[in-house]
């Protein structure tokens, strides 16, 4: 039995009203257990910027004895809970956004990179206008920081390509990505590129001088061709270990130039079906806390129950009760159904790594790399975009979520 794609209608009272709750709430002090010392703070806000952290002996509510840590940076949301920002369906409007984004709010994430994949010029065109116009709508509270363009220079070759549509696929070309830069409204903030395609090391550069952070990603490039890329200024991977062939030489593949390149970021999907434990420990031991990012390559069909979905293109997609999200055509994943707050604790059991460096790679790290210093961090003088929570078997649990001082989702009192 096929499911489709349904909006939910009255949304955006719903955001209003959460809003309007959050700056009645008013509280200018927060408290609770610090991500990193795992000792009781107050964080104190004023006009949506932390003012000061004080210790404190003790919490005055110790019944709620939740961490306190930075709001969550997700650096590639394709969508959720129905709205697609590549598939330009009914739902794919400003509305759909606000939509996305009070989702995220939901999972902790106060900031997201909105990731369009590998599609036609007019859609891509179409697309980014869109996001462009959400952009700065003031009930996002900045939480939309910019846009991940993932394709369509990419390797067109199966297994590397993944569920992108071979079709749309194709070698740089500066006038057309220009054209859709300006559709964004100059707010592509990461473009991910396989470095083996044609006049690709000069987009590199290109992209570098504009400041626009290039990832490397569905490739299939020797380590001299990765190389040379990172020298014109690539910084990061885009879903290591993804987006990579089943089939690959044990010697010559594109991981291990990945692995080996020091100047190199990597960003992983820790869901528990993208990659197995022993590759997560792997990456993080060779790149460890400071070049790591997790990320949740998270679509437009979180959130929704099992069953078999169609996309625009007429391509069935199937989400097990387990929540993996498959590609059957392709034998391959199609992105994730999996929110990064179990990606955090995943990480967690696996590399052994604490709290404090799990929040860092899901939220200071790729904040400091797209170059956004005023988040990520839990400091004066930063956006008081926090979070608090407790730490589940599997996931976080998400109680409250402050971005930019506003209380925009409670569990708590709920």
């Amino acid at each position: 039995m096929e499911t489709f794609l349904i909006s939910k209608s009255k949304f955006s009272l719903v955001f209003v009203s959460i809003l309007m709750m959050s700056v009645a709430f008013g509280q200018t002090k927060i408290e609770g257990i610090h991500y990193q010392t795992k000792k009781p703070v107050s964080v104190e806000i004023k006009d949506g910027k932390i003012v000061c952290i004080e210790p404190l002996d003790k919490l005055t509510d110790e019944k709620h004895a939740y961490y306190i840590a930075p709001g969550l940076f997700d650096n590639q949301v394709n969508g959720y809970a129905g709205v697609s920002f590549t598939f330009s369906g009914k739902n794919f409007t400003v509305e759909g956004i606000k939509k996305v984004t009070q989702e995220l709010w939901n999972r902790g994430v106060t900031s997201y990179l909105a990731t369009v994949v590998t599609s036609s010029q007019e859609k891509l065109l179409k697309n980014f206008s869109i996001l462009n116009k959400a952009k700065n709508d003031t009930s996002l509270l900045g939480s939309l920081a910019g846009f991940h363009l993932e394709g369509p220079y990419i390797s067109s070759i199966e297994g590397f390509r993944g569920s992108h549509l071979p079709e749309y696929i194709r070698n740089p070309n500066w006038n057309e990505f220009m054209a859709i830069y300006k559709a964004s409204g100059r707010n592509i903030t990461t473009v991910t590129i396989a470095p083996e395609l044609n006049g690709a090391i000069d987009f590199i550069r290109r992209c570098t001088e504009k400041g626009i952070t290039v990832a490397l990603g569905h490739l299939d490039a020797s380590k001299e061709i990765i190389d040379e890329a990172v020298l014109n200024g690539a910084k990061t991977c885009t879903h290591l270990g993804n987006g990579c062939a089943n089939m690959i030489n044990r010697h010559q593949n594109p991981l291990w130039p990945q692995l080996a390149n020091d100047q190199l970021m990597i960003s992983i999907i820790c869901d528990g079906f993208h990659l197995r434990d022993e590759e997560i420990a792997t990456f993080y031991k060779v790149k460890g806390t400071e070049k790591t990012i997790i990320t949740s390559d998270v679509t437009c069909f979180a959130g929704l129950p099992p069953g078999k979905y169609k996309d625009d293109d007429g391509e069935t997609i199937e989400l097990t009760k387990e929540g993996m999200l498959r590609y059957p055509v392709q034998k391959v994943l199609y992105g994730s159904a999996t929110p990064i707050t179990r990606g955090i604790v995943k990480i967690m059991n696996v590399t052994g790594c604490t709290l404090g460096d799990a929040i860092r790679m899901a939220s200071t790290n790729p904040a400091s790399l797209y170059g956004f210093t005023d988040r990520g961090k839990i400091v004066p003088g930063k956006r008081a975009d926090l979070i608090l929570f407790t730490i589940g078997e599997k996931e976080l649990n998400i109680k409250r979520t402050y971005v930019n001082g506003i209380l925009v989702f409670d569990a708590i009192k709920q």
